[in-house]
C-alpha cells in the first residue's frame, strides 16, 4: 500500500468524527425551528368562543334565501328578531350555538335551511344602555347592560367600595318617564354582609353613585 494511500485514510478517519458531531447539531437546529411555528399555532384565539351581548350587531345569512339574512342588532333583553323567526334569545350564545337555533327554527318554513352568524361589532361600554358607576369604588367605569343584570354584578365588575365608601348611603338614579328617581342602596351590607336582600335588579341606563363618608 502506497504512502498517499495510507496518508488518505488517516485523513479520512480523522474527520469522521467530526462529521458525525455537526450533524446532530444540524438534527437539533432545525427541530427547534419546526417546533416555533406549532407554538405559536397554539397561542392563537378560538373566536367560536365569543359569546354573543346586548348591544352587539349581528350578520345574519341563510343561503339561497336573502329575503331571510339580515343584520340585526341584539336588544337589551338579550334577544334579535328576524325575518320569520320572532324574539330568540341570542345572549350567552356563540355565533355558532345561535346559528343552530335559527336552523331549527326556520325548518317550518324552509327545507334543510343553512345559516350561518356573524358578529359584525360588539357593543359598546358607552352605549346609552350601560350602568354607570361614579364615586367610591374601586375602579368607577361603565359597565353594559344584559337582562338579568343586579347592583351585585355590577360591585363586582368596579372592584368592591373603597376603604372611605359609604355603602349604604349609595344611590340608584334612574330615568322613569323622562325624570330621573333616586332609590337607596345599602351596598355595604351587600358586598361585606351579604346581605342579598340589598340586591336589586337593574335597568339600561342605571346610574349607581357611591358617596364616601365623613369623619
Amino acid at each position: 500500500m502506497s504512502v498517499l494511500r495510507i496518508f488518505g485514510l488517516v485523513s479520512a478517519l480523522a474527520l469522521m468524527p467530526v462529521m458525525a458531531e455537526a450533524q446532530p447539531r444540524q438534527s437539533a437546529s432545525t427541530a427547534a425551528s419546526t417546533a416555533e411555528p406549532r407554538a405559536t399555532r397554539s397561542t392563537t384565539v378560538d373566536q367560536s368562543d365569543y359569546q354573543i351581548g346586548p348591544g352587539d350587531n349581528l350578520q345574519i345569512f341563510v343561503w339561497k334565501n336573502p329575503e331571510l339574512s339580515a343584520d340585526v342588532p341584539v336588544r337589551p333583553d338579550g334577544k334579535i328578531t328576524t325575518p320569520l323567526v320572532q324574539d330568540i334569545q341570542a345572549q350567552g350564545k356563540t355565533p355558532t350555538q345561535l346559528a343552530g337555533d335559527l336552523r331549527t327554527a326556520l325548518q317550518a318554513y324552509v327545507q334543510e335551511p343553512i345559516v350561518t352568524v356573524v358578529v359584525k361589532s360588539v357593543a359598546a361600554p358607552t352605549s346609552a344602555s350601560a350602568i354607570r358607576v361614579i364615586g367610591a369604588a374601586v375602579a368607577p367605569k361603565t359597565v353594559p347592560y344584559h337582562s338579568g343584570l343586579t347592583a351585585l354584578d355590577v360591585m363586582i365588575e368596579v372592584g368592591g367600595l373603597t376603604t372611605f365608601a359609604s355603602g349604604n348611603k349609595a344611590e340608584l338614579i334612574r330615568n322613569e318617564n323622562g325624570s330621573y328617581r333616586s332609590y337607596p342602596l345599602r351596598l355595604a351590607d351587600l358586598v361585606k354582609s351579604g346581605d342579598m336582600r340589598a340586591n336589586v335588579n337593574l335597568k339600561p341606563g342605571d346610574v349607581i353613585r357611591i358617596p364616601e363618608r365623613w369623619f
